[in-house]
């Protein structure tokens, strides 16, 4: 009997020393290959380029590796899915392939869920994201704008407006002044154009109002018919514009939340089948998301792809309803979309591991590291970039910016140019003719027209003085 048990003993000791050297073997194994690497095919997480993947998602793993040290490789899912539960409890898309272990991580735009924690690790969010709905920004207004006759010209042209106005006045109030056939006789006459007449006549002139004094000098009229030009022309902009916009939202609708999605018929709306947002419409208690789910279920208008989704946003009379980073790069691609402002049910994109993986907690850091560091901002700014730089922001014609006018702004400086030297010759003719009568130099002359016309007049206070003193 004892010797049997010695037996006994010692069989079972090879099997467990066997048993364990054969799962050293297959770990050893597991961390000297290449890890495999599940993912789909999504603008602009992964996308094909030539025999190799780019995108936010490649770079992200390609950084996540260099810091962890562990090498990849990259396949597509089979089936071309996220990753849905049926009724029987299997998993498909990349879910299921970390499940039944044909992948150890699943790198894409996974979201974070209570049902996928369930059957495998997610790893910290290395994105943050919400539902949100995107629609062709011809189909919405931005709601009532008491400063809309602002909106034709952008904040830089109304400044260059400003400018030229107040530059126009002070070069009227300089060279009228200048002028000797405008104002002759400095000493006995008083100059129309005063700094306070200038501003008046240049406003009136760009009122087409016109207003006094009347300009009588060769340069005084180069300047006024320069800025009556001006004038017509940003006038004829602004009105065009102005009346564009006015026409554009006459009949648009005020789109801001999923509140004014629900109370309105105009414009259809929808989500992608089989997606989180989906099932987060049919799971919320809130009222106006069941509305948006019973709609959505009663009408059929789910969509099989984002791509289809987007394209039926794009035709017009239709709002897509997805996850709002996903249309953020829509609306930084295409142009003619707008994002409502508005976003919900705020979750993560998380990297999928198989249950229990002691890989996933390594995962977290590195990603709370690339965080902090702004590594992932850099990412998202890298593949988010829009292309719509001339654009307006609400969806409505873009206003005009001082390049679009800047032809006007180039006339008219050369006007206030050519009107000032032409003042200064003016002058210099008169004190050439005078510097003969008073047998002076033509620039002492010269100078002294100058002191003259810019000096205060000391006769004017002479006159009321004595004036006063009559009076007493």
């Amino acid at each position: 009997m004892m010797q049997f048990s010695a037996v006994l003993l010692l069989f079972l000791g090879i099997h467990v020393i066997g048993a364990a050297d054969k799962q050293f073997q297959e770990r050893s194994k597991r961390q000297t290959s290449p890890l495999k690497v599940t993912t789909i095919k999504e603008d602009p997480y992964t996308m094909s380029h030539g025999s190799e993947f780019e995108g936010f998602c490649m770079d992200m793993l390609k950084y996540l590796s260099n810091k962890l040290g562990f090498e990849y490789s990259v396949q597509l899912v089979k089936d071309n899915a996220y990753g849905r539960q049926d009724a029987k409890g299997n998993w498909n898309g990349m879910i299921g392939e970390v499940v039944r272990n044909e992948a150890d991580l699943a790198v894409a735009p996974l979201t974070i869920t209570a049902a996928r924690e369930k059957s495998i690790d997610l790893s910290k969010p290395f994105m943050q994201t919400g539902i949100g709905i995107i629609l062709k920004k011809n189909d919405i207004s931005s709601g009532p704008n008491f400063f809309e006759f602002l909106n034709p010209f952008s904040k830089e042209t109304w400044i260059g407006v400003l400018i030229a106005y107040v530059s126009t006045s002070i070069c009227l109030f300089i060279v009228a002044r200048l002028s000797p056939c405008q104002w002759n006789e400095p000493k006995n006459d008083e100059n129309q154009f005063t700094l306070m007449n200038s501003l008046w006549y240049a406003i009136g002139a760009l009122t087409l109002q016109g207003a006094g004094p009347q300009p009588k000098a060769f340069s005084v009229r180069v300047i006024s018919g320069i800025w009556w030009l001006f004038s017509v022309a940003l006038l004829a902009s602004y009105i065009a514009n102005f009346s564009s916009i006015l026409g554009t939202n006459s009949v648009k609708l005020t789109i801001e939340t999923f509140d004014d999605l629900v109370k309105q018929d105009v414009i259809e709306y929808g989500t992608m089948q089989y997606s989180s947002t989906l099932n987060f419409l049919k799971t919320s208690k809130h009222p106006t998301y069941q509305m948006i789910y019973d709609h959505i279920e009663r009408r059929k208008t789910t969509v099989p792809s984002m791509d289809e989704g987007i394209r039926k946003a794009r035709e017009g009379k239709y709002a897509f309803i997805g996850e709002s980073v996903s249309l953020d790069l829509a609306v930084a691609r295409y142009c003619d979309l707008v994002r409502v402002p508005e976003v919900i049910g705020m979750r993560g994109y998380g990297i999928a591991a198989l249950k229990d993986s002691p890989f996933v907690k390594n995962l977290s850091i590195a990603i709370l590291e690339m965080s902090e560091s702004g590594d992932l901002d850099y990412l998202r700014e890298k593949w988010w970039a829009s292309t719509c730089e001339t654009e307006g922001e609400d969806g409505r014609l873009a206003p005009l910016r001082p390049h679009q006018l800047g032809g006007i702004f180039v006339l008219l400086t050369t006007g206030l140019i050519l009107g000032v030297i032409f003042a200064l010759m003016e002058l210099a003719f008169k004190s050439r003719h005078s510097a003969a009568d008073k047998k002076k130099s033509c620039c002492s002359v010269f100078l002294e027209e100058l002191s003259q016309r810019f000096q205060k007049s000391d006769g004017k206070k002479k006159n009321c003085e004595a004036q006063d003193k009559s009076n007493a």
